[in-house]
């Protein structure tokens, strides 16, 4: 703050000085006026002597003039008026600045939330979700599909991640009035060749060929009054699979219900199948 006002000072004394000498003083007179050249002819802008012989006479001096700073004197002179504006102006600027300046204090810095850390907190603390246990192979012998009665529905075998995100889709269906239960999650290669082999057409993957054996994908069914509604054709089980299908997507899986060959109850990972064949070849050598 001394600097500041130590500069406007500085600034003030020069304005000042810079209107009394060019406004009061006014340009600095001499008696003896030094001659200049003009087109190589000495041009004299005011006599030094007058010359009636050749003998120089010398004029006296003029009288110094007294500065007069009486009201009066000060009046007639306006010289003063350029550097009590500039003080003014220059003060009022200041004033202003200092009373503005408390509108424009930077507050605390306060760290702005970020979605993406959210998300990732979120995932680091959310409490794992217990999966229900597993239906028993007799409700599917007398079913449309009685090859499940076989099926692995040990949710232990699924990659951890991608069955805890499959447990928080099956909470978000059960709010909305679905209740669903695992058919099917592991699946070995023999079994998945046996079933694109079958008489019934379950699915047109061989082994390797299907995410199940990597524990990257289930196979869903809804229940109603405690019993599985297989077959798409139930217009609650319908609406059921679609609602499934819009919860997948949101948690970024991928839905069957939009293959050419129709899988509403199938849930997977978006992990490329040739990445995970390469990746299981290396684990095994």
């Amino acid at each position: 703050m001394l600097v500041v006002l130590g500069v406007m000072f500085l600034l003030l004394a020069s304005l000042a000085w810079v209107g009394w000498r060019f406004f009061y003083a006014g340009p600095d007179s001499r008696a003896d006026a030094e001659p200049r050249e003009v087109n190589g002819a000495a041009l004299v802008l005011q006599p030094a002597a007058v010359r009636t012989d050749s003998a120089p006479i010398p004029l006296e001096k003029a009288p110094r003039r007294k500065l007069d700073f009486t009201w009066p004197s000060l009046l007639r002179r306006r010289w003063w008026l350029y550097p009590v504006l500039v003080l003014l102006t220059t003060l009022t600027i200041v004033m202003t600045t200092l009373h503005l300046a408390g509108f424009h204090v930077l507050g605390a810095f306060i760290q702005q939330p970020d979605a993406r850390n959210d998300h990732i907190q979120l995932a680091l603390t959310e409490e794992k979700l217990v999966p229900p246990p597993p239906l028993p192979p007799s409700i599917f012998i007398t079913s449309e599909r009685p090859s499940l009665a076989g099926a692995d529905r040990d949710w232990s075998k699924l990659d951890q991640p991608f069955a805890q995100v499959m447990l928080r889709v099956m909470a978000k269906m059960e709010a909305r009035g679905f209740s669903l239960a695992l058919l099917e999650g592991y699946r070995s290669p023999e079994r998945q060749d046996m079933l694109a082999e079958g008489h019934q057409v379950v699915t047109k993957a061989h082994a390797y060929q299907s995410k199940h054996q990597f524990g990257l994908a289930v196979d869903l069914a809804p229940m109603r009054d405690g019993h599985i509604v297989l077959s798409e054709r139930d217009p609650w089980a319908f609406e059921a699979y679609q609602t499934l299908g819009e919860e997948a997507e949101a948690a970024g899986l991928t839905w069957g219900g939009r293959w050419g060959f129709k899988d509403y109850g199938h849930i997977e990972s978006k992990a490329p199948i040739a990445a995970l064949r390469k990746a299981a070849v290396q684990q095994d050598l």
